[in-house]
């Protein structure tokens, strides 16, 4: 069964209103969330369980039979449902990507709605609430912020550009990220759907990500290619299709930038 431009731009909406719900939510009790520790290097509050099922409520308003893939599960494991009838989409779903700035009251976050079909990502939203920004994307068609087209940069790898860089480098930090450093103005915001949001706006010349999972690079990846960015792994391979009855949570290594910086990127990651 294939899907036709309507249905995409019904579940486009469908993933704004949900995300909006919860990033109004998120921002109503930032000054009150309490954290815990999910993993050694990960927190959570009970607003990041709260979003999710304003979320996943109200996407299963409109669409009942859809599965999903979610972060927050029982016991620090994630949450699936898979679904019901045809098609078989599933929503990827990341309630507050930023959590660790969450829990510290730091308004720099966002909500990451993806649906996905024959795995992969079909339709992308991004919500920042701090600054009511909405970034979307559907696959084949256009990549926007608050309902104007956006596109990727041009610009080459200078100390007057930003590539945002993932923290997530426990063992040791890899001379190819010092370089990165040396030779830019690295970022990073703490939420990887916001660095690829802002790769697709042309803010950022390129973002590297170590470890982000399924629902923290979804709506990103279809926002991004919208705006004409480059999406691979760290060796310039293709990361979807995914075996989303199969996924339990593994991570991926991710590279997403513009054209004329992801050769580059790649050559210097893989030197």
């Amino acid at each position: 069964m294939s899907l036709e431009q309507k249905d995409l731009s019904e579940i486009l909406e469908t993933a704004l209103v949900a995300a909006r719900l919860a990033g109004q939510h998120a921002m109503e009790q930032i000054h009150y969330a309490r954290a815990v520790k999910k993993t050694e290097n990960e927190l959570v509050t009970q607003t990041d369980a709260e979003c999710q099922r304003i979320i996943i409520q109200r996407i299963r308003e409109t669409y009942p039979d859809h599965g999903f893939i979610a972060e927050e599960g029982d016991k620090g494991r994630l949450f699936k449902r898979p679904p019901l009838g045809e098609p078989t989409i599933w929503w990827a779903i990341d309630p507050i990507d930023g959590t660790n700035n969450f829990a510290h009251g730091i308004p720099i976050f966002t909500v990451s709605v993806a649906a996905m079909f024959e795995g992969e990502p079909i339709v992308g939203v991004i919500f920042q609430p701090a600054t009511d920004s909405m970034f979307t994307g559907i696959k084949g068609g256009e990549a926007q912020l608050d309902g104007r087209r956006i596109l990727a940069s041009e610009d080459e790898i200078s100390p007057v550009t930003h590539i945002g860089l993932d923290s997530h480098f426990e063992d040791f930090v890899p001379a190819w990220v010092c370089d990165i450093i040396r030779q830019s103005r690295f970022r990073n915001f703490g939420t990887t759907a916001l660095h690829m949001a802002y790769v697709a706006k042309g803010g950022l010349v390129a973002a590297v990500v170590r470890t982000p999972k399924l629902w923290d690079i979804a709506a990103g990846v279809v926002i991004a290619e919208a705006a004409g960015a480059i999406v691979t792994d760290w060796h310039g391979g293709k990361i979807f299709p995914v075996d989303l009855d199969h996924y339990e949570g593994q991570t991926f290594q991710v590279l997403v930038s513009n054209r004329r910086a992801h050769p580059k990127l790649l050559e210097a990651i893989n030197a």
